[in-house]
């Protein structure tokens, strides 16, 4: 009901999480009433959402927060309420402008290749036209198999601000590495269509619900962050544990996933004793890798160099442990280092070169993430 989207803004105001990003309030599927007024029109549940929506995005609005909401490009959403067919479209777009709506999710069950074929950029079209800023999340993608030749991700970022490319997430580990292996067996397809402005989604943050374990749910906030992944959280603000409060309070991680670039990272090691490390690329020559852990037995020793992973010979980082806040000084790219991850645990480290091969040697000191001053060379 409406109450519950007034104490979560109230939530997402007070308790830090508006200052460090986490801005878009959205409503799922099965807001609104059974049928569409006489003029035609989607209303909100005149039981569950009786101020209506417009009242409620005045009062997220006042708090210094966004609105989202759910549609579908069909006859019927996937809970069974009025969908927006091709004919509704532009009405629809309208009326969610008009309730200062930021953002909508838009669904494709009860629809046709065809019809998502043609709903999904008229719907873009529509938003564009009421002239009030609305981001566009599309689930076009998931329903065509994610995967050229069926979805044409040049089209896709023309259309849409983010989309679904898999199946949704389901409140357990199995569902978050099923998410994980679909994306990184194809994150050669996948890893260059991510840009600003255009994201692939892997669906939600389930951390603070069930399903996850503390190392399990630090690897997710980790692992979705490497891969430039919208951070939208599912968990009840008013209830949550400390523990999964600081996983996602985390301002350093938040700020690489964040990064302008917004290039979206890939997997580029995958042993045969269940390690797995993944890179991206960050702004002014910054990295951030993340070393993961399938076993589930015991902390694992794992071995390596920067050299291993392909950094440019020469060079010299400072390295931040992301959970740790732990500071390496002069790692070179030559030297060996140990770290010890966990079971289905991470450990993630953010890399700031402060000496570059074939650079001029002028150091300016300049503000970094994390603690203090860091010299970046320029």
């Amino acid at each position: 009901s409406e109450t519950l989207f007034f104490e979560m803004a109230d939530r997402l105001a007070e308790d830090g999480w508006r200052e460090l990003g986490y801005k878009y309030i959205n409503i799922d599927d099965c807001w609104s009433a059974k049928q569409r007024d006489t003029a035609g029109r989607l209303v909100p549940d005149p039981e569950r959402f009786p101020s209506g929506i417009k009242a409620l995005a005045d009062y997220v609005h006042a708090r210094g927060l966004k609105l989202g909401i759910y549609g579908d490009l069909g006859i019927l959403t996937c809970g069974g309420y009025p969908g927006t067919t091709l004919d509704l479209v532009e009405q629809d777009a309208q009326t969610f402008a008009e309730w200062g709506v930021d953002m909508l999710k838009l669904d494709g069950c009860y629809s046709s290749g065809e019809e998502q074929a043609k709903g999904y950029p008229e719907m873009a079209r529509a938003l564009n036209a009421t002239g009030h800023p609305i981001v566009y999340s599309c689930s076009w993608p998931a329903y065509q198999g994610g995967l050229p030749p069926k979805v044409n991700y040049t089209i896709l970022a023309e259309v849409c601000n983010l989309w679904r490319n898999y199946d949704d997430i389901q409140d357990s580990w199995d569902s978050v590495l099923s998410i994980l292996d679909w994306f990184s067996t194809h994150q050669d397809v996948l890893q260059p269509a991510a840009g600003p402005g255009h994201w692939n989604d892997p669906d939600m943050l389930i951390i603070g619900n069930f399903g996850l374990s503390y190392e399990q749910s630090r690897s997710q906030m980790a692992l979705w962050t490497v891969m430039a992944a919208p951070l939208l959280m599912s968990t009840d603000l008013r209830t949550i544990s400390p523990s999964a409060k600081e996983i996602l309070q985390n301002r350093l991680m938040i700020q690489i996933n964040q990064d302008p670039l917004g290039i979206q990272g890939r997997r580029i090691v995958k042993e045969k004793f269940h390690i797995e490390v993944f890179l991206r690329p960050l702004s002014r020559g910054a990295s951030a890798l993340v070393f993961f852990s399938r076993r589930t037995d015991m902390p694992f020793f794992y071995n390596t160099s920067l050299a291993k992973l392909h950094f440019p010979e020469d060079a010299v980082y400072e390295v931040q442990d992301v959970y740790s806040g732990k500071i390496i000084s002069g790692l070179k790219t030559g030297d060996s280092f140990s770290v010890v991850i966990n079971p289905s645990g991470v450990v993630m480290w953010y890399l700031y070169p402060t000496a570059l091969p074939a650079q001029p040697r002028h150091v300016v000191r300049q503000q970094a993430p994390g603690e203090g001053f860091h010299p970046i060379l320029l």
